[in-house]
């Protein structure tokens, strides 16, 4: 009698493979530590608090991450992969008039945090953490940001020279803006996110007219 062995990761249990079962785990724990670290705070949320709102096991966190810090970095990484997605597709349908590409890159740069507060407040806000480890993570975004930055004023002024670290300074600034906002976030204002828009355009094109 013959029997045909199943590949690993492919048995389903309640219609999911193993893999897609690790990847749900995943996911869970992922979108638990978006609303915990942003409501809390990375250093009042514990790995057992994690799991039980995402109703897995420890064993199943452990799984995923080696530690809260590692799960922390990972959420931080897919949100800024998310931001970098808006920002390329604004980039791509900006218009050839420099204030006008700019003010539209600055509404998708601020759009997404105004959809969801959760994303500055774990990336700038009281919800972050702060680790050595972290803080590569942060320095390696700002340098992306800063070097998207020097390629928008590239195209805009083609062959035109900014002295190094401008693009730096400048980024710096627009995410310390994002910060200060969303500590003083009030949900129920209607009007917060022209609130963060029109800050984010008046130090932009404040740095751009210095240029």
């Amino acid at each position: 009698m013959s029997s045909t062995r199943q590949p690993p990761g492919s048995r389903r249990i309640r219609g999911l493979t193993a893999d897609e079962r690790r990847e749900q785990r995943r996911r869970a724990l992922l979108d638990a530590a978006l609303e915990l670290f942003a409501a809390r705070g990375f250093g009042e949320v514990s790995i057992e608090q994690l799991c039980q709102a995402a109703y897995v096991s420890t064993k199943s966190f452990y799984e995923q991450f080696d530690s809260r810090e590692q799960c922390y970095v990972a959420l931080m990484n897919e949100v800024t992969a998310e931001i970098k997605a808006v920002m390329g597709r604004a980039f791509a349908a900006a218009p050839d008039d420099e204030a006008a590409g700019s003010r539209l890159l600055l509404e998708a740069f601020a759009g997404t945090f105004a959809t969801d507060p959760r994303y500055a407040k774990v990336l700038f806000g009281e919800g972050s953490a702060t680790s050595p480890t972290v803080e590569r993570q942060r320095r390696t975004n700002r340098r992306w940001a800063a070097g998207f930055l020097a390629e928008i004023w590239q195209r805009y002024r083609p062959g035109e020279q900014v002295a190094p670290g401008i693009a730096i300074g400048a980024v710096g600034g627009l995410f310390d803006i994002v910060a200060d906002w969303v500590i003083d976030l009030d949900p129920a204002d209607d009007d917060a996110a022209t609130t963060l828009l029109e800050r984010l355009v008046a130090f932009y094109f404040a740095v751009r007219g210095g240029l």
